[in-house]
């Protein structure tokens, strides 16, 4: 199931990372498939265990979260992850999974 590989990718950004949307549609061979990616994220039944506030945009925005943005700002701070202006660095981005 679509879903399922998305959780199961996701298991794998670690605390203190965020990865994005297109990264897991790409790593579960759909690359144009970034869209169902954050609908299925905002289904996920499993959260925390599989973190969905770890996703975020290309551009680096934080984007959409189930439980509002400030909510997943917070998760990510508490995880190390800083967010400035609405955006992650860099630095804490994992494009390859």
């Amino acid at each position: 199931m679509f879903a399922d590989l998305v959780y199961q990718v996701l298991r794998k950004v670690p605390r203190g990372k965020v990865t994005t949307y297109s990264a897991i549609a790409r790593a579960i061979g759909k690359p144009k498939a970034a869209r169902a990616v954050g609908n299925a994220l905002n289904k996920n039944p499993y959260a925390p265990q599989v973190p969905c506030h770890r996703v975020i945009k290309n551009s680096g925005e934080v984007g959409g979260f189930a439980h509002g943005t400030k909510k997943k700002i917070q998760l990510l701070g508490r995880e190390g992850v800083i967010v400035k202006n609405g955006r992650v660095g860099k630095e804490f981005i994992v494009k390859h999974l």
